[in-house]
């Protein structure tokens, strides 16, 4: 897989972490560096740590798929880019009650922001993948992503939430389209 197509699976997973981080500055409203470095490294992390469990585990089943590990990345990419987009027209973002500092409430955001590189990782596996490169460009473009988004939502950026997740989840179905394709015309 290559590298180009490896930044926009991470561009397009950091979506719904960059969109917390906007509710986040948004209900924090004085952002100090140390808050949007907590953030960018927690939903980094988790993004990074993802992949890697679900690569770990699409490893034992690889053989059992065997011959149909593209149309189960592309099932699985598709799920996700379409969760995404729904989850883009229709969560509500963090309410300005909730303290998104409070390490529980981050660690909560982390996980569920993070399940959908679990299910990319998994596909990682079925397209025999090496996962050292997509973990480190998975959770450093998530981090950047989370750290921006905190200075974006301290500003306003609420506007921009719902619309990152939606083209996030556009982009995973596109790869998935495109690897779908790239099998079947090279088989």
């Amino acid at each position: 897989m290559s590298a180009v197509t490896i930044v926009f699976i991470a561009l397009a997973l950091a979506m719904d972490a960059f969109a917390v981080s906007i509710a986040s500055g948004l209900a924090i409203q004085k952002v100090r560096w140390r808050h949007a470095l907590i953030m960018g490294g927690s939903f980094g992390l988790f993004q990074a740590v993802m992949p890697l469990i679900g690569w770990a585990g699409g490893l034992r089943l690889r053989t059992f798929i065997g011959g149909m590990d593209h149309w189960v990345a592309f099932i699985l990419l598709g799920f996700v880019g379409t969760k995404m987009i729904y989850e883009g027209f229709t969560i509500e973002s963090v309410e300005q009650r909730t303290n998104p500092w409070d390490w529980r409430i981050l660690l909560l955001l982390s996980v569920a922001t993070s399940l959908d590189a679990l299910a990319t990782g998994f596909g990682f596996a079925l397209l025999k993948v090496a996962i050292l490169r997509p973990i480190l460009i998975i959770g450093g473009v998530t981090f950047l992503m989370s750290f921006v988004g905190c200075w974006i939502g301290e500003k306003g950026g609420h506007f921009f939430e719902k619309k990152i997740e939606v083209l996030g989840g556009v982009i995973l179905i596109a790869i998935g389209i495109r690897l779908l394709l790239e099998h079947l015309q090279g088989a």
